[in-house]
């Protein structure tokens, strides 16, 4: 699978980047209180938004220009492979998307990891609420709201631009598969890298968006490595990607 080279100026814009620090959110005393949520590994409430994520580029600012010109510029080059990979990326299906090109095997199926399944689920269940609530925090519009110009390729969705949902799931599969498959980590971080690029080929997300996806599920991630439980269902998902690998060669 050919890879979509990114513009060496997306790095800088990123690096560049400044965090801001912020008046913390006042609670409503009417408001009702919210359903008790369920936590398999650790709690990530506490998390400060603030310390993980800058603030997205300013409207109008060189940074936010920046970041238009890129997806502009990827929409102008994109050719019918591209096209079919931004679509595939929608589906956020990670055994296709981290499957393709059989990167981890052929026997890397929902079938054959039912335990990874699971531990996907668990961990974005515990993650995903702070990515839910820096969207919403951030309320940044889509670039085909920005400029009309942006012509997707994928469908619009209505929630916030940063951070990305798509490129913290990939960055938070990549993480727990990595841990899986130690020996094939750059590869799977590369993968990762390249299936958040979907977002910008199928003209939804801007680049600092998928910056931001990567530093939620880092942060998150790093919160779950710290239990026992977390430790003990990655020794888990080992034992069966062993399981599988044998029954593969048999």
């Amino acid at each position: 699978m050919k890879r979509f080279p990114t513009p060496v100026f997306v790095s800088i814009l990123v690096a560049a980047l400044v965090i801001a620090p912020r008046a913390p959110a006042q609670d409503n005393p009417m408001s009702p209180a919210a359903p008790a949520r369920i936590v398999h590994f650790a709690k990530v409430d506490a998390l400060d938004l603030a310390a993980i994520l800058p603030d997205p580029p300013a409207a109008g600012s060189l940074a936010a220009n920046t970041d238009l010109d890129t997806v502009l510029q990827v929409q102008a080059a994109r050719t019918v492979e591209q096209l079919a990979w931004a679509a595939l990326v929608d589906k956020a299906d990670f055994f296709a998307t981290f499957g393709a090109g059989e990167l981890l095997g052929p026997g890397f199926t929902k079938e054959n990891f039912p335990l990874f399944v699971e531990l996907g689920k668990q961990a974005n269940e515990d993650l995903r609420p702070l990515v839910d609530a820096a969207k919403k925090r951030y309320a940044r519009p889509r670039p085909f709201v920005v400029d009309a110009r942006v012509k997707p390729c994928v469908p619009m969705a209505s929630t916030g631009s940063y951070p990305s949902g798509h490129a913290y799931n990939a960055y938070l599969n990549a993480a727990l598969l990595s841990e899986i498959f130690p020996e094939k980590r750059a590869e799977i971080f590369e993968r990762a890298r390249y299936v958040a690029w979907g977002r910008i080929i199928g003209g939804v997300h801007f680049p600092t968006d998928l910056e931001g996806g990567r530093r939620m599920a880092e942060a998150g991630v790093a919160e779950l490595k710290k239990t026992a439980a977390f430790r003990a269902a990655i020794e888990r998902c080992r034992a069966e990607a062993a399981a599988a690998a044998l029954k593969k060669a048999a």
